[in-house]
């Protein structure tokens, strides 16, 4: 039997909504970028992010320095994919901070309801005067700067928003056929919370997840670029650029590889989500 007369398999539907899916697969590449550049720092960068070579200061890019290097010699290109390597680690964090607290106090206050869903939300309102950057320059006037400090008042401020949607969002199933017939059987809150509200709410969760991760890495650079996040000699994008402001007319390419790649990595965060909530929604995805 000839080969050329086997049939390709085809794809499944979900795989190819995901292909046809401009945005989706814009952000997943953009993000499968960022991904890659932070496991190659692991093991191999082009020159040294730290030693510092007064000789080589400024230099233009080059086969030696593939972006050039700052005002101490050290090479820029290694500063990013080091750099991408921090944004990463301080955005899975900072989510995950919010993401085990937030959506354990939503899911609460949608089962529990009364009282106790009173207090939880009045205390996520109250928690809204604290944004991530507030909240990390009191952290820091009491136990000093750096990347903890910065990765956990980025945490807490993702904690409400977590809780406003998953109690939102908990809430709507609490109220379907299914949970109400389970409610009937003898199923106990916790179990229903486990077995159908969480798993019906888990696509609001990852979209959200997406847009927050986007956030914490835009606070990290605005935190590291006030001197509150993280400190030298770990490379951080938001220090890059606080270090080229005072060089943007000698040389402006300092500032230039460090925002486009903020710019690049949130974008492709939030191209991301927009795929995700439009593949997951199934209203949408009917509509495709």
């Amino acid at each position: 039997m000839s080969l050329s007369n086997t049939p390709t398999p085809a794809l499944p539907q979900p795989w190819r909504r995901a292909l046809s899916h401009r945005s989706f697969l814009l952000g997943a590449v953009l993000c499968s970028l960022l991904l890659a550049a932070a496991l190659l720092s692991l093991f191999w960068t082009p020159g040294s992010a730290y030693d510092i070579d007064m000789a080589a200061k400024l230099a233009a890019p080059g086969a030696q320095h593939w972006l050039g290097t700052d005002a101490y010699g050290r090479d820029l290109a290694s500063q990013l994919l080091i750099g991408a390597r921090s944004s990463i680690l301080v955005g899975l964090i900072a989510v995950g901070i919010g993401l085990v607290f937030g959506v354990g106090l939503g899911l609460l206050a949608a089962a529990a309801r009364g009282w106790v869903e009173e207090i939880i939300m009045r205390l996520t309102d109250f928690s809204f005067a604290f944004p991530a950057l507030l909240s990390a320059i009191m952290l820091t006037a009491v136990y000093g700067p750096g990347m903890v400090n910065a990765i956990i008042a980025i945490g807490i401020a993702n904690i409400p928003e977590f809780v406003r949607m998953t109690r939102a969002s908990g809430k709507s199933i609490w109220a379907r056929e299914y949970v109400q017939a389970a409610r009937a059987c003898g199923h106990g809150p916790a179990s229903i919370t486990l077995r159908h509200v969480l798993p019906n709410i888990l696509p609001v969760l990852m979209v959200l997840a997406s847009t927050l991760f986007a956030q914490a890495i835009l606070a990290e650079a605005a935190l590291s670029y006030l001197g509150l996040g993280t400190q030298p000699p770990q490379p951080s994008w938001g220090r890059m650029l606080s270090e080229a402001q005072t060089l943007m007319f000698q040389a402006p390419l300092l500032a230039v590889w460090p925002g486009l790649a903020i710019a690049l990595t949130v974008l492709g965060l939030n191209l991301l989500g927009d795929g995700l909530r439009d593949l997951l929604d199934p209203q949408l995805a009917r509509q495709r």
